[in-house]
C-alpha cells in the first residue's frame, strides 16, 4: 500500500454510494488491473459534513497497514491520495479536501446492492436471500452455510489481531456463488480491544455486538418465499442503534417463527448474546450453527419445498440482468452450478 496519484486510473463507471463513500470503477493504466477508488460520498464533502468519514478512512488504512494484509478474504487496499481538492480528476465542484483510497476489486456481487438502485425496480436484496437466508439450493461442492462460517472466519482473526470488526452488513460483502467464497470490502467500524472503553455506553461493546449483527443481517424467522417478489428486498438492514431493543425485536420475531425447535434454537443465540454470555468463539459458532441446521431441516420438512425451490431458481434469473455485470461477475459460469 502506498501513496499514488489518481491520474494513474481511468474511471470506467460508478459502482454506487452508501452513507459514507461512494465507488467508482477504473483500470489501472500502468498495469491493467481492475481497481476501485473509493471517497466520502460527494454531498457530505460538498457540505464539509466529511469529517468522520475521513477519521474512518485514515483508521481503515492503518489497520489494513497492520493486519489488513494477513487476513485472505478482505480486499486488498492497492493505495491512497494525499487529502486535497480533487474536483478536476472527478469532474465535480465539491470545493473541499479530502482523500480517495484505491482498492482491487472484490469478484463477485454484493450481498446487497446499492440502494439506490432500489429506486429504479433493481432486486437489491437478492443475494442476502438466495445465499444466506433461504439457500435452498447450493452447489455440491460447497459446504453448507459457508458464508456463515467465513464470516466468523474473518472476525476470529481480526479479533486473534486485537480488534473487532461490526458493520460487516451485506453491503460489505461481496459473494462469488461458483466459487462460494466471500470478499469484505470494508473493515473501517473497528474496537480495538486494547484501547479505552466508550464511557457513554452503557455496556462497552464486545464481541456480543458482532454476535448480534450475525443474527441481524445473516438470519430471519420468516419461510421461504413462495413468490419470487419476496427475495428483492434486503432484510434487517436498518443500523444496529441499541443492544437491547434490537434482541427483544428480534425475540419477538422468532417467537411467531412456524417451527418450535427454530424457535428454541434461535432464543439459545438470543439469550446468551444479551447475557454477553459466550467465553469463546466455538460456543457461539457451535449454536449458530445449530440452528441454522435446524432451519434447514424445517425448510426440507415443508410440504411445499420443491415449489419454493422452484421459486428460489427463478429468482436467481434475477442476477442475470444488465444491473449485476457492472461487476465482476458473469452469470453464464458464476451461476452455472446452482441450476437445477
Amino acid at each position: 500500500m502506498e501513496q499514488i496519484e489518481l491520474n494513474r486510473y481511468e474511471v470506467t463507471g460508478i459502482l454506487g454510494s452508501g452513507a459514507d463513500y461512494e465507488a467508482r470503477s477504473a483500470v489501472d493504466r500502468e498495469t491493467g488491473a481492475q481497481v476501485v477508488l473509493k471517497r466520502p460520498e460527494p454531498q457530505m464533502i460538498r457540505r464539509q459534513m466529511h469529517t468522520n468519514i475521513e477519521a474512518r478512512t485514515d483508521r481503515l488504512l492503518q489497520v489494513y497497514e497492520e493486519v489488513g494484509h494477513t487476513i485472505a478474504a478482505l480486499v486488498p487496499i492497492v493505495g491512497y491520495t494525499e487529502r486535497a481538492n480533487h474536483d478536476a480528476y472527478f469532474g465535480d465542484d465539491l470545493g473541499n479536501d479530502y482523500r480517495v483510497f484505491v482498492a482491487e476489486r472484490a469478484p463477485g456481487i454484493p450481498l446487497v446492492g446499492d440502494v439506490k438502485a432500489r429506486f429504479t425496480g433493481v432486486p437489491i436484496g437478492i443475494g442476502q436471500n438466495l445465499f444466506t437466508l433461504f439457500p435452498l439450493l447450493r452447489s455440491g461442492d460447497h459446504p453448507p452455510f459457508a458464508i456463515h462460517q467465513q464470516l466468523l472466519g474473518v472476525e476470529e482473526q481480526f479479533f486473534n489481531a486485537g480488534y473487532i470488526l461490526l458493520d460487516l452488513r451485506p453491503q460489505n460483502v461481496f459473494y462469488q456463488p461458483d466459487a462460494g467464497r466471500i470478499s469484505v470490502i470494508d473493515c473501517g467500524a473497528l474496537i480495538d480491544l486494547n484501547g479505552v472503553a466508550d464511557s457513554g455506553r452503557r455496556s462497552p461493546q464486545d464481541i456480543h455486538d458482532f454476535y448480534l449483527e450475525m443474527l441481524k443481517f445473516y438470519t430471519t424467522p420468516q419461510a421461504p418465499p413462495m413468490q419470487t417478489r419476496g427475495y428483492r428486498d434486503p432484510y434487517g438492514l436498518r443500523p444496529v442503534t441499541n443492544f437491547e431493543r434490537e434482541l427483544d425485536e428480534m425475540a419477538r420475531q422468532f417467537k411467531d417463527a412456524a417451527d418450535e425447535t427454530v424457535q428454541g434454537a434461535a432464543q439459545t443465540l438470543i439469550d446468551q448474546i444479551r447475557q454477553r454470555a459466550y467465553t469463546a468463539f466455538e460456543d457461539f459458532r457451535r449454536d449458530l450453527f445449530a440452528y441454522l441446521e435446524t432451519v434447514s431441516a424445517y425448510h426440507q420438512s415443508l410440504p411445499d419445498f420443491a415449489e419454493a425451490q422452484q421459486v428460489w431458481s427463478e429468482a436467481l434469473d434475477w442476477l442475470r440482468d444488465d444491473y449485476w455485470q457492472r461487476y465482476l461477475f458473469r452469470p453464464e459460469t458464476d451461476l452455472a452450478g446452482l441450476t437445477r
